[in-house]
């Protein structure tokens, strides 16, 4: 009895201690695979990902079918820096470059104290008026970059001065350079310099300008042109260019009158293709203007893209042709020659791209012709396509002549504003999917809203779709309130938006529409120090209606 005890008892303990260790190096084997998970995973980023994640981004939807949104979606100049959007190639004015030029000055310049009196008459070419206004510039406007300035000249009296300067602002992510000149007045500061003792508003300084005069508009005074902006249209060139080149050519389809949001997204598939295939897009500037942004509640035809966007930075970073310089081309090649241009005609969306990756044809010609939503554009993106093709947006900025209006609307504030998002129009009226919009975005609903978070008397624009301008007047009680009908002369017959706009369309006047007021409203809100919106401050209803917050 005592030997078998004395047998069994090792062979227990060593089962025991099997056991244990071969759960102990489970443990570790499995905290050694959570370890190795948890170094090498990274979740989605949605600015990173392909179509799909986009998709899904900008448009909220799971279908072919777009929403009828007046919103504006974001466009290049408004994406992280990930999507493509370019640093400033201009270096900035700061307060280490000041510094720099006043010592230069300083050891060009030795005054005696008594020469100090010389300064009482202001010569506006001397540098030092320059530096007292640059200085004066980065103390009081925070929110933009100064990029160049030009000779202060003359003002109206001794002891002024009229400034030209390039900026560009600190919220929009483009290299685009915007313009202001001011009045300056001076009085002498300390060690015999200049200082700034009064500074007059937006475009004050009229000495400073630069002056056109359009030929459209001979009778009126003289107008300010933006002369950086060079959206001609570009050129093939002769006929072996035409011939050596490889194009993509989508032909118009259901695409055509829909929402803007719907053409920014079917348009950048389109280019995000010919990108993709390393080919030119052949692209149609005219732009059909959907109901939803026309009083009339009617679809217009006939814009043209560079109303809305930037054609200019477009050309330079797309190989693109205009649809008319190539079809007249096309013709001439065909028409003067026995062998026609190799062309391959795509006719549904569900010939990938990736199909097309070794086609050798001049043109591939994407026609849509099937009924909707298979004649989208867009659809030519979706499905495995969205893994390969990435929409280029840092291609797409907003018109530059649309953003000068912004930047005037907010030189007139002095860059010193405040801003509130009011949705109301057909949202207001439908008490099915916004039960309390209407009364949350009333006068006495805003006021009572805006008094604990805006600063009484502060400038307040309201960026809103109310089309009766006096619907807000309670406000003026508490608020310096500005609507963008104020500034209606920033696009009316005198303006520079129209001179420009005028000549594009050759001669024929163009109007400010429902797409242009929600394009300068939305970017005059975002540059506004405090922001309140509508489906976030104002009310609890959601954005797209009941139950989808």
């Amino acid at each position: 009895m005592n030997e078998s005890n004395i047998s069994t008892e090792p062979i227990g303990q060593n089962l025991i201690k099997l056991i244990s260790n071969l759960c102990f190096s489970v443990f570790v084997f499995s905290v050694l695979i959570f370890t190795v998970i948890a170094i090498t995973y990274q979740p989605p980023d949605p600015w990173l990902e392909s179509a799909p994640a986009l998709t899904k981004l900008f448009t909220q939807t799971e279908n072919a079918t777009f929403k009828d949104d007046k919103s504006i979606l974001k466009t290049g100049e408004d994406l992280p820096l990930v999507l493509g959007a370019a640093a400033s190639p201009v270096s900035s004015i700061t307060e280490a470059v000041i510094e720099k030029s006043e010592k230069e000055i300083k050891n060009l310049t030795v005054m005696a104290e008594s020469e100090c009196e010389d300064l009482k008459v202001v010569n506006c070419s001397d540098p030092r008026v320059l530096i007292a206004v640059e200085r004066f510039n980065l103390k009081y406007f925070k929110s933009i970059v100064f990029l160049e300035y030009k000779t202060p000249v003359n003002g109206s009296k001794s002891n002024e001065c009229d400034v030209a300067w390039r900026f560009r602002n600190k919220k929009e992510k483009s290299w685009r350079r915007y313009r202001d000149f001011r009045r300056f007045r001076f009085g002498i500061g300390e060690n015999c310099t200049y200082k700034v003792v009064y500074a007059s508003g937006w475009h004050s300084g009229v000495n400073a300008r630069r002056m056109f005069r359009s030929r459209f508009n001979t009778t009126r005074s003289a107008t300010i042109r933006d002369d950086e902006i060079n959206d001609t249209i570009p050129t093939l060139g002769s006929e072996m260019n035409f011939r050596k080149g490889r194009y993509l050519y989508y032909s118009r389809g259901g695409d055509y009158c829909k929402g803007m949001n719907q053409y920014m997204w079917s348009f950048l598939c389109g280019l995000g293709e010919a990108m993709y295939l390393n080919r030119t897009f052949v692209m149609d500037l005219s732009v059909c203007l959907s109901a939803t942004y026309n009083p009339s509640n009617k679809d217009e035809e006939g814009k043209d893209f560079r109303f809305y966007f930037d054609f200019e930075h477009l050309k330079e970073v797309a190989s693109i042709v205009e649809e008319g310089e190539f079809l007249r081309d096309w013709k001439k090649w065909d028409r003067s020659h026995k062998r026609k241009v190799p062309t391959k005609k795509v006719v549904t969306h569900k010939v990938t791209p990736m199909q097309l990756r070794k086609d050798k044809s001049t043109i591939i010609w994407r026609q849509f012709d099937a009924p909707e939503p298979e004649n989208y554009w867009y659809r030519v993106c979706e499905g495995q396509a969205a893994k390969y093709i990435q929409r280029p947006w840092h291609a797409l900025w907003k018109s530059k002549r649309l953003m000068n209006i912004v930047t005037e609307i907010s030189g007139k504030l002095d860059w010193d504003f405040d801003a509130v998002h009011v949705v109301r129009g057909e949202k207001a009226q439908n008490k099915e999917l916004w039960p309390h919009l209407d009364s949350d975005t009333s006068p006495d609903a805003l006021l009572a809203k805006l008094q604990g978070m805006v600063q009484p008397w502060r400038h307040l624009y309201i960026a809103t779709n109310e089309p009766f301008y006096n619907y807000f007047d309670k406000l003026r009680s508490q608020y310096k309130v500005h609507l963008l009908d104020d500034y209606k002369e920033l696009w009316s017959n005198t303006s520079e938006w129209y001179n420009e706009t005028t000549s594009l369309n050759n001669g024929r006047p163009v109007e400010f529409d429902g797409y242009m007021r929600v394009a300068v409203d939305t970017e005059v809100f975002y540059r506004a120090k405090t922001r309140v919106e509508t489906f976030y401050n104002l009310t609890k209803d959601c954005k797209d209606g009941v139950n989808t917050c």
